[in-house]
């Protein structure tokens, strides 16, 4: 563990998120989800939190494992075509992480994620916070919309709007 990420996420509070994503850009990502979904019969889940504290913090925790702990919080893996996504960004490290059930992750796989959370970041160091979310979400809802086409009015299994811890 070091003590330079330590000291990030000490500075980095819950009100960075909320200063970064104020209610009009949480909005918009809200209605970027749900202009997604409108494209696939998936699901799609945005949570930004700040900072690791506590515990996840002091076990170094990675932004993969704890996202991976809030996928299943969320329940994202409760679909019921197993094509839930879970877009997560930890603000304090700059990293964003995608996590996708089996459904969808089988047929995109790891490099198809991995190239959305790099652009996603290329435009977070470039200050462009609300675009660079934006665009990945329009990126994950292109990989669903061709292999999960939206068929007739499903049901929104999930919430649309974003999280911010």
């Amino acid at each position: 563990m070091g003590i330079k990420r330590i000291g990030k996420h000490l500075v980095e509070h819950r009100w960075r998120a909320r200063r970064t994503f104020p209610p009009q850009v949480l909005a918009s990502i809200e209605q970027a989800i749900r202009d997604g979904e409108a494209t696939h019969s998936g699901q799609v889940r945005f949570v930004v939190e700040g900072a690791l504290d506590g515990a996840a913090l002091f076990r170094d925790q990675p932004a993969r494992e704890r996202a991976l702990d809030i996928f299943s919080q969320l329940r994202i893996w409760d679909t019921a075509h197993n094509n839930g996504v879970l877009i997560y960004l930890l603000l304090a490290d700059r990293k964003v992480e995608i996590i996708a059930d089996r459904g969808i992750d089988a047929k995109v796989g790891a490099a198809g994620w991995e190239k959305i959370c790099r652009s996603m970041e290329a435009d977070f160091k470039a200050g462009n916070f609300a675009g660079g979310v934006i665009k990945g979400i329009a990126a994950v809802s292109q990989k669903l919309a061709a292999h999960f086409p939206k068929h007739g009015a499903g049901p929104n299994e999930l919430p649309d709007a974003p999280v911010v811890l």
